[in-house]
């Protein structure tokens, strides 16, 4: 079983900042596999409600695709060497809220059907 280790979610005021990361162990991976043949997407899901794309990166980190929800607030970013992927969250707003999960794959869809394994989600409360 692949593991990715999500982290870096809270209970924050609408304007506040947090940034998620999601830490892959290459030694759950597949043999012969590594994090940096894996593009990577968050997703977040609010209670009652289906997945829902935020952002994805390629494999290389130069390809980045956001939600427009969250486009000019949220940044993702990768780092190959310590194979992890971020989501840093700014000016957060209630509608935010949600269990935000991170997820790797062949390619960084947009769709959460799309990816492969998943990491164990992180809750984000904001309050207004």
């Amino acid at each position: 079983q692949v593991m990715l280790a999500v982290s870096g979610g809270g209970s924050v005021q609408a304007g506040d900042s947090l940034t998620l990361a999601c830490a892959a162990d290459e030694r759950t991976f597949v043999r012969g596999r590594t994090f940096i043949q894996y593009s990577a997407g968050w997703f977040r899901q609010a209670p009652g409600s289906d997945y829902e794309f935020v952002s994805s990166v390629d494999k290389s980190g130069s390809e980045k695709y956001y939600a427009d929800s969250v486009k000019g607030r949220f940044t993702i970013s990768r780092n190959n060497t310590n194979r992890t992927v971020y989501l840093r969250m700014t000016n957060l707003k209630p509608e935010d809220t949600g269990l935000y999960r991170c997820a790797i794959g062949g390619l960084p869809h947009r769709i959460w059907q799309g990816y492969d394994y998943w990491g164990q989600g992180t809750q984000v409360a904001v309050s207004s």
